[in-house]
């Protein structure tokens, strides 16, 4: 098993910043890819970006050149830094880890980032 624990969200007006954290903790060990999504009032969760314990990255179309996601295998947390922040990045966002060895998805409680114009 693999536990999260989110940290950082909260309300910020347009064109600022956020920084979420994520530190997982149990079998990290079998952990390959961490990363965010974000769900909003009424639709579906979707990737905001990933990356993989060797570095490699993927981001949504949205997000790219705003967010930047980075990870410290040492300390298996990893983070977003969101930038440039939009109305329409208001959603709970969730960091998601993908294990090997089986293969499991794990899931954090969510933190609300809320945007105002």
């Amino acid at each position: 098993q693999v536990q999260l624990v989110e940290s950082g969200g909260g309300l910020v007006q347009a064109g600022g910043s956020l920084r979420l954290s994520c530190a997982a903790s149990g079998s990290t060990f079998r952990v390959n890819y961490m990363g965010w999504y974000c769900q909003a009032p009424g639709k579906q969760r979707e990737l905001v970006a990933r990356i993989s314990r060797g570095g490699s990255t993927n981001y949504a179309d949205s997000v790219k050149g705003r967010f930047i996601i980075s990870r410290d295998n040492v300390k298996n947390t990893v983070y977003l830094q969101m930038n440039s922040l939009k109305p329409e990045d208001t959603a709970v966002y969730y960091c998601n880890a993908e294990a090997i060895g089986p293969t499991g998805y794990y899931w954090g409680q969510g933190t609300q980032v809320t945007v105002s114009s």
